[in-house]
């Protein structure tokens, strides 16, 4: 029988999204699931978007231009020039989703077994991304005990290597909600120049800081600007997931250039998504501002209620609508399995990404599970308490 690609068996799975058989099975069972495991926001899209996609008079849905439409590219370039980025259309190639931007930029900037470093844990699909491009990730490990805080210089400077060719970090960070200070990325800008690497930023959910931390932008960094590529999206930024619109973004032309190639074999981004994101770029401030403090909210209802159950430890998200949190379990993915099989209480459970797929390095994050507050504050509370029950019963199972 013919194999499948030695890439293809290493592709790992997504720890986001593995356990879905099991909590179909438990909706099949008529059990709620509520969903903390993906970052799915609830919050409505903005009306203007809908709106343009319900008012779309085409006669023929025809191909954009590869890099994407020059209107949707304008926009989004001054988009960016409202915060300080000194971006023109030319800088920036509209992509099918945040994923594809990653992918392409993966494949532009480093060849099969070259390394790229990447502090963890992370988001999980950068593995994915790197198994289908066969590249090494090295990873230098943050904690919980300085809250997911960009790890000290020796850490990098050991990996590198002639083999290193990037820096790949998410700020604000998924899965920890970590927001990097501004020492830290011009301490990342003059590690990437002394060793002539490329620090690529995902920058998808830069809207989404609380309390008096800030956001600061790689684009910001001119001196960076042959090194620095940011990746970005409209997904979470405008509720829009199912949109599939992304960016890459760099002053570099050399990495804008082979990026197009690959962007060629795949022809255009999405006609009809377009038209949703270039709309939603007209959406009132008012509409991100309110959003904030919702997520805010959210935030602080997760972080106090899981504090209060005995044996949990939780980061301190800073932005973005993710949060780490440390169970009293040997097994956390063994735990959010069994929560999706064996438990329920008034009808409902909660369904967990666990957070071992998060890092590289095995052995991490086995306790760990990575929390989405994308469900409103009464549900929040509500799965709290459903932990807070399961964590005692699951201690006291007989199976």
């Amino acid at each position: 029988m013919p194999k499948i690609s030695a890439k293809g068996s290493a592709m790992p799975q997504s720890p986001i999204r593995k356990l879905v058989p099991y909590a179909q099975s438990a909706k099949n069972k008529g059990v709620n699931v509520l969903h903390l495991n993906i970052g799915q926001p609830d919050i409505k899209t903005p009306k203007t978007a809908i709106d343009a996609v319900k008012n779309i008079r085409l006669d023929t849905l025809a191909y954009s231009r590869t890099e994407g439409s020059d209107e949707h590219r304008s926009k989004v370039a001054a988009y960016y020039n409202s915060f300080g980025a000194k971006i023109t259309a030319e800088d920036l190639i509209i992509t099918t989703g945040g994923s594809e931007a990653l992918s392409f930029v993966m494949a532009s900037l480093l060849d099969a077994e070259d390394e790229i470093i990447i502090p963890e844990p992370f988001y999980a699909n950068y593995n994915g991304f790197a198994a289908a491009n066969n590249l090494v990730v090295k990873s230098v490990t943050a904690t919980i005990d300085t809250n997911f805080a960009l790890p000290k210089q020796e850490a990098f400077e050991v990996h590198i290597n002639h083999r290193t060719k990037a820096i790949l970090i998410c700020n604000p960070s998924n899965p920890t909600g970590y927001v990097y200070k501004l020492e830290e990325l011009k301490f990342l800008a003059a590690l990437c120049k002394k060793h002539d690497l490329f620090l690529i930023v995902d920058e998808v959910y830069r809207e989404f800081v609380y309390g008096e931390n800030e956001f600061h932008s790689a684009l910001i960094l001119e001196e960076m600007n042959e090194h620095v590529v940011v990746v970005d999206s409209i997904s979470k930024r405008y509720s829009m997931c199912g949109a599939r619109i992304g960016y890459v973004v760099t002053k570099n032309i050399q990495v804008r250039s082979c990026i197009l190639k690959f962007a060629q074999a795949r022809l255009s981004p999405p006609t009809i998504a377009q038209i949703a994101g270039e709309a939603a770029l007209d959406t009132p401030e008012s509409y991100l501002k309110e959003v904030n403090i919702e997520y805010n909210k959210r935030r602080l209802a997760l972080k106090e209620g899981l504090s209060a159950i005995e044996g949990v430890r939780v980061s301190d998200p800073q932005g973005a609508f993710y949060l780490i949190a440390e169970l009293p379990v040997a097994d956390a993915e063994h735990f959010s399995q069994w929560l999706l099989e064996h438990f329920e209480y008034d009808g409902e459970t909660v369904m967990l990404a666990p957070a071992a797929g998060f890092y590289a390095t095995k052995g991490l994050g086995i306790n760990q599970v990575r929390i989405a507050y994308v469900l409103e504050t009464e549900a929040l509370k509500r799965a709290i308490r459903l932990l807070d029950l399961a964590l005692t019963t699951y201690k006291n199972r007989t199976h």
